[in-house]
């Protein structure tokens, strides 16, 4: 038990830079108390004490502002950073190393019984209030972006935003990740450069409308220079402002 202590202790340093003390984690991480207390709850579910380890968990709750079941299976060295409304559901399967912050939901899609909450394997990240729905995977070394909603699994080492959550491009993404290894980490799994990408594709959609546009005109303007009749219509086709656009899909 103390082993383990030991180790939820030395991961909080590892993905906090704000711990100073192993005291000071011990008494003031709500997310190490949770982890604690999820042990003992977990003990007592699996020991068929049902009522019992669901008080563990309601006192838990009470405590510290983190609800887990006590049929969620957790790993070794799990840590939930600030904490304040982690929902982790009965049916949750959590790694190794695994971080996940306040705000985080990893909830079920049905009522029926059996397995319908997430899987999350080794070294997943989970960003502030993203919502992971239903019986899906996020792959090892995965990251979810702050207030995504993923309902589809997430492949290992890839990078889900958005709502619904979106998967960035691979090489991009590891781009990313290196200089975010240079210059600290990513506390919420997702860096301020990282748009939506549906967004973006909107975005280049719109910059290609525009050179087209641009283009036409100076066809136009040509034809017209060299005594080529044009309708009325194509001559004062209906124009778009693309400020407009970029504005309302930001």
């Amino acid at each position: 038990m103390f082993s383990r202590l030991r180790e939820d202790i030395r991961s909080v340093f590892d993905r906090d830079p704000a711990a100073r003390t192993a005291w000071e984690v011990l008494t003031c991480y709500p997310g190490v108390h949770a982890v604690i207390m999820h042990r003992l709850s977990h003990w007592l579910w699996c020991l068929q004490l049902r009522w019992l380890g669901r008080l563990v968990s309601h006192l838990a709750r009470f405590l510290t502002g983190i609800e887990i079941h006590p049929g969620a299976t957790i790993g070794r060295r799990f840590f939930i950073d600030h904490g304040m409304g982690v929902v982790i559901g009965e049916t949750a399967v959590i790694g190794d190393d695994v971080t996940l912050y306040h705000g985080v939901t990893l909830g079920g899609t049905s009522w029926n019984k059996g397995r319908r909450h997430p899987t999350l394997e080794n070294g997943v990240v989970i960003g502030a209030g993203a919502q992971v729905l239903g019986p899906i995977t996020i792959g090892a070394q995965a990251k979810v972006g702050s207030n995504a909603v993923v309902v589809k699994s997430v492949p290992a080492g890839a990078t889900a935003v958005g709502n619904p959550a979106r998967i960035i491009d691979t090489d991009l993404a590891q781009k990313r990740e290196e200089m975010a290894g240079q210059m600290g980490f990513s506390a919420y799994a997702l860096a301020s450069n990282q748009d939506d990408p549906l967004a973006k594709a909107i975005h280049g959609l719109v910059d290609h409308a525009v050179e087209t546009d641009r283009r036409i005109g100076v066809l136009l303007k040509k034809l017209e220079s060299s005594g080529v009749c044009l309708e009325d219509e194509l001559a004062t086709a209906d124009k778009f402002d693309p400020n407009y656009l970029s504005k309302i899909v930001d």
